[in-house]
């Protein structure tokens, strides 16, 4: 395994894997055994990034959520997990009634928000869940616009001056209000976002379509100004999920959906075969070694649901592409 810095402070700051694993749909599409399994088959590989959210998965089973915080808390209790394990979780999407979709809860009055309440008790929520004292990092999930930023700012500051969570990040918010938000915590001088969480991949999406999540307020994809941004501010982490598109890229015939429909994505899927076939590795190897030996400060978030799928990822960290290899998916528009 390899590692990296996040953060800058160094009260804060930690070395993480360059390879984070998503838990979403632990402990419900992936049966708590198999969970356990492929958190132990990650953490024996020297991963020390796990992700999570206080709302996964509410639309499987018609619930608030919290079901993959559960099953890491139950993991943590049965294991001896070291203290360079990051759990990441994240607070403000979480449905304030079981029994809403994803079209309800587009709705801003029908999820939890950012408000100062709201962050200090879900967090404190989290924190029972997991069985922690402190939150290594604390995401605000999904945009508020009906709080005042200025409100968020300082409820997620506190938790840090008061020593419950670690590092601060965001996740599928506009890049102008991730800014001004840091804006108003350098200001203030109180601590700020310093990863950012939004879904990244090799293919490109269309951009002349709202995106998966523009229609509740949000920005799922990251965007060009996003990356410019991280170009800029080197402070920064992108945590990038989905980057294998749910499996998308094993199975060539699988329909992605209007975001990818365009003439750039079969040319962008043959560039990775013919890598592939160069490399001896699989299409998604070489999506996560191209993603990792990139020029930006990128953790991909990976999902599995057998140990089988994790290994193949984890194998990834270890692959090197060629500069012609880079080139070739680099030119592929």
């Amino acid at each position: 395994m390899k590692y990296r810095t996040i953060g800058q402070d160094p009260k804060t700051r930690r070395e993480v894997s360059v390879l984070a694993l998503g838990t979403m749909h632990f402990g419900t599409g992936t049966d708590e055994e198999t969970a356990f399994a492929i958190l132990d088959r990650y953490v024996d590989a020297g991963g020390t990034f796990i992700d999570t959210s206080n709302n996964y998965a509410f639309w499987v089973n018609s619930s608030q959520g919290g079901q993959s915080e559960a099953v890491l808390g139950r993991w943590r209790a049965s294991r001896h997990v070291p203290d360079s394990v990051l759990i990441a979780t994240k607070l403000g999407g979480r449905p304030n009634a079981a029994g809403l979709d994803f079209a309800a809860t587009a709705k801003p009055e029908n999820i939890e928000g950012l408000s100062a309440k709201v962050i200090r008790e879900s967090a404190e929520r989290s924190r029972d869940t997991l069985g922690v004292n402190k939150i290594d990092l604390l995401y605000a999930h999904v945009e508020d616009t009906a709080t005042p930023l200025q409100e968020t700012v300082e409820g997620f500051a506190e938790l840090v001056t008061d020593g419950t969570v670690g590092l601060l990040g965001v996740s599928n918010h506009w890049s102008w209000r991730v800014e001004r938000a840091r804006a108003l915590a350098a200001a203030a001088g109180l601590p700020g976002y310093e990863l950012l969480q939004y879904q990244y991949s090799y293919l490109r999406s269309r951009t002349d379509r709202p995106g998966r999540r523009s229609q509740d307020g949000n920005q799922g994809y990251l965007s060009g100004d996003l990356l410019a941004y991280l170009r800029e501010t080197p402070d920064l982490s992108l945590v990038a999920y989905s980057p294998l598109l749910g499996g998308a890229y094993a199975h060539a015939d699988r329909d992605l959906g209007p975001d990818w429909d365009h003439s750039g994505t079969p040319l962008r899927r043959t560039a990775l075969q013919e890598v592939a076939k160069e490399t001896g590795a699989t299409v998604n190897q070489v999506v996560l070694a191209w993603m990792l030996g990139g020029d930006l400060p990128i953790i991909p978030l990976v999902g599995a649901s057998s140990v089988k799928q994790i290994e193949e990822s984890i194998a990834a960290v270890d692959l090197e592409l060629s500069a012609d290899q880079r080139l070739k998916l680099n030119s592929t528009h």
